[in-house]
């Protein structure tokens, strides 16, 4: 079982990075729980999370370099067949995968949209799950690596939209 600390940087699924602000214990309906109260950093939203479901709502520790790098690889594939089908089903395949909170598949689904976008206009809810997706991994990566690291590449700069219009 993951634990963490006060201070500590974890990512929450759909929502993206979080400090661990405090961990409290309450009592509920006369049992005892301990909680993790956690802020997101992106929106300020603050959220307590019992321990006990730390593994069922898919809390996780930041990923290492090495995870990141792979992400930064799925990023640069160029050879990928986009799926074809409407852009509602494609819609809902996407959430499936942004909702699973793993890097590896939000950043596939980065990748899709933006190599999507090259050949055809997104729709608006294509926009802004693009837009969800590059902010859940921009965050992470920077803390997992740097930013300057992060952004070296031109490739990497177009995909996280930094420097371009």
């Amino acid at each position: 079982m993951v634990t963490f600390n006060v201070g500590d940087n974890a990512v929450y699924p759909g929502h993206g990075v979080g400090k661990i602000l405090s961990i409290e214990t309450k009592e509920i309906l006369g049992n005892k729980q301990t909680f993790y109260s956690i802020q997101i950093v992106e929106t300020g939203m603050k959220i307590m999370i019992p321990k006990d479901n730390v593994a069922s709502v898919g809390l996780r520790p930041i990923i290492s370099k090495k995870e990141a790098d792979h992400v930064l690889s799925i990023l640069k594939e160029k050879d990928v067949k986009i799926d074809t089908q409407t852009w509602n089903r494609r819609y809902r395949e996407y959430m499936e995968k942004i909702r699973t909170g793993s890097v590896f598949e939000i950043a596939e689904v980065l990748r899709d949209l933006f190599l999507l976008r090259v050949d055809k206009e997104l729709s608006f809810g294509e926009r802004t799950m693009l837009d969800k997706a590059r902010n859940l991994l921009m965050k992470e990566l920077i803390l997992s690596t740097s930013e300057a690291e992060l952004f070296q590449e031109e490739e990497v700069k177009a995909i996280f939209g930094i420097g371009h219009n």
